[in-house]
């Protein structure tokens, strides 16, 4: 599995779009989850566009599953901080609501240390509902995967690339009942997918596909 997060550069702005598993995790846990950065990350992968982790602007977090949200915070000296300084974080109430009280199902995924200094340090910026972010880059919500999961839609009003995030997570679960085992509410995200596949299909949108390998 791939864990692919978007870069998006344009109007002074460097927007990261999730952040990856990050680097925080234990040895046992590293080998459990088989988590290879060896060659791949995300230092390595601004880099081959000039970029570092200070350039960042904005980060927009789809949701706070460890996967997505566990590269927003980084050890420093032994502390917790954000792993990109001067960027504001941006996540749905909804999601960091569920997150800050997980049902016993969630409480493994989402992990406070990925998100508490966000908070502590005042750079997470909390959203509610569909929006347009950024000129031409807009968020819209589904709740089938987790409760206030954002995907983000770039588009010039020609072209369009649409971020899946956890609603399809790789080709595979392009059909329509394809879903994962992790998914909150099975049939809703169903629907979501017909109805982003639908819009998709009529408008020639492009689908980014985050954990595709």
């Amino acid at each position: 599995m791939a864990l692919r997060c978007m870069l998006i550069i344009g109007n002074n702005r460097n927007i990261l779009v999730d952040t990856g598993i990050g680097d925080k995790f234990s040895k046992k846990y590293t080998e459990i989850y088989k988590i290879d950065q060896s060659e791949i990350n995300i230092s390595t992968s601004l880099k081959k566009h000039g970029l570092t982790n200070k350039d960042i602007t904005d980060v927009i977090l789809t949701h706070l599953h460890f996967d997505h949200a566990g590269g927003a915070t980084c050890l420093s000296n032994g502390e917790l901080r954000p792993s990109f300084p001067n960027a504001a974080y941006y996540i749905q109430k909804d999601n960091l609501d569920l997150a800050d009280n997980p049902s016993e199902k969630d409480i493994g995924s989402y992990r406070k240390e990925n998100f508490e200094p966000l908070k502590t340090s005042g750079k997470l910026e909390i959203i509610k509902g569909e929006l347009e972010i950024f000129p031409n880059i807009f968020l819209f919500i589904s709740n089938g995967h987790t409760l206030g999961l954002q995907h983000v839609k770039v588009s010039d009003g020609n072209k369009t690339i649409v971020y899946c995030a956890d609603m399809i997570p790789t080709v595979s679960h392009l059909p329509v009942p394809y879903i994962m085992g992790y998914d909150l509410f099975p049939l809703t995200i169903i629907e979501e997918k017909k109805r982003l596949l639908k819009n998709a299909s009529e408008g020639d949108w492009m689908l980014f596909f985050e954990h595709d390998p």
